[in-house]
């Protein structure tokens, strides 16, 4: 038997990277996985919806891609200790740890304990080989007892459940998509001077932000966009996307653009390549395992010359866009069933 946890993620009413992650696991496992949530206490795991205690077995597998620490659900270093079950994990990044000072504060002080924990579990998949890395240096550091096998796991590009887009067509209308939340991480104040410049300078398009403002650290791209908003019409800020209007976004989008700090996986890239759009994106050991295989435009993060250049190119230079969209469209990805398989193969 196989328990998936949603203690969160059931609960979420944000569209956060880890969220979509959850959501599409569960959607993929299906009858394969019961969902389950932490109460802690004599009960400690319930049944989702039917809030039925859970009577493990040694051989069940309890699967879970949440984050989690004492703090958060006390009692839950002992049931790991006491191990009812065999236990698996997904592993998004190590960002709070790596750039505290861009990270909410409540997620640098559970991090360390988090990553602790994942060491006792049985299996743990990485969502990029970079993460996976870290995660390993972790552990090294730490130097304690390490029970877990760690490797890395390819997260799907279908976003929307839609079929792949395999001969994109080029838009009628100059259009520029960035999707992820609104805080220094994603780094959408560096695009904002950018495209800014690239208006100065003559440049005609649209760019639309899609994320929720982070209540942490948001505040002040909030503000940038308002301000910059009120001379440049062509800026366009939706905070909450459904899948549709994500699918539509992509569809007007000449191509998009993904400046960020620091990732897990860059699931945005995937989905923009999935949709036949080119990326421009920040050079990043995590994004080259992505963006590698054809679509996209690696450029050094924060070198506004070099942004400018790549951006105006996909925006104006046809036979650019022709070529990475090419490149995007031929290129194997991976799909969430795929995810799911390859987690249900592990767990045996």
């Amino acid at each position: 038997m196989i328990y998936l946890d949603v203690t969160k993620s059931g609960a979420a009413r944000h569209q956060s990277g880890l969220m979509r992650l959850n959501a599409r696991l569960r959607d993929e496992l299906g009858a394969a996985a019961t969902p389950v949530i932490w109460v802690g206490g004599k009960d400690g795991w319930l049944q989702s919806g039917h809030r039925a205690p859970v009577r493990f077995l040694p051989s069940d597998w309890l699967l879970t891609a949440e984050l989690f620490s004492e703090p958060e659900r006390p009692g839950f270093w002992d049931f790991l200790r006491a191990r009812p079950c065999r236990l698996g994990a997904m592993f998004a990044d190590a960002i709070p740890l790596r750039h505290p000072q861009i990270t909410w504060p409540q997620s640098v002080a559970r991090h360390p304990e988090y990553l602790k924990m994942l060491a006792a579990f049985d299996r743990v998949w990485a969502i990029s080989e970079a993460s996976r890395r870290d995660l390993a240096a972790f552990w090294r550091w730490q130097g304690g007892t390490v029970r877990a096998m760690a490797g890395a796991i390819e997260l799907g590009a279908d976003f929307d459940r839609q079929p792949r887009v395999t001969a994109p067509s080029l838009p009628a209308a100059p259009q520029l998509l960035c999707v992820g939340i609104l805080e220094p991480r994603k780094n959408q104040l560096f695009l904002l001077d950018v495209c800014e410049a690239l208006w100065a300078s003559g440049g005609d398009f649209e760019l639309h932000l899609v994320g929720r403002v982070n209540p942490h650290f948001g505040r002040p791209i909030a503000e940038r966009f308002k301000a910059l908003r009120r001379t440049q019409p062509r800026l366009h800020h939706h905070e909450a996307a459904s899948d549709a209007l994500m699918s539509r976004l992509f569809a007007a989008a000449r191509a998009t653009a993904f400046p960020t700090i620091a990732e897990g996986c860059g699931l945005p890239v995937l989905e923009s390549l999935w949709k036949g759009r080119p990326c421009v994106c920040s050079d990043l050991p995590v994004l080259r395992e992505i963006a590698g295989g054809g679509g996209c435009r690696l450029v050094a993060l924060n070198d506004a010359g070099a942004w400018a250049t790549a951006l105006r190119a996909v925006l104006t230079d046809d036979s650019e866009w022709h070529r990475l969209a090419g490149e995007a469209a031929a290129r194997r990805l991976p799909v969430w069933a795929d995810t799911a398989r390859a987690l249900l193969a592990g767990l045996v």
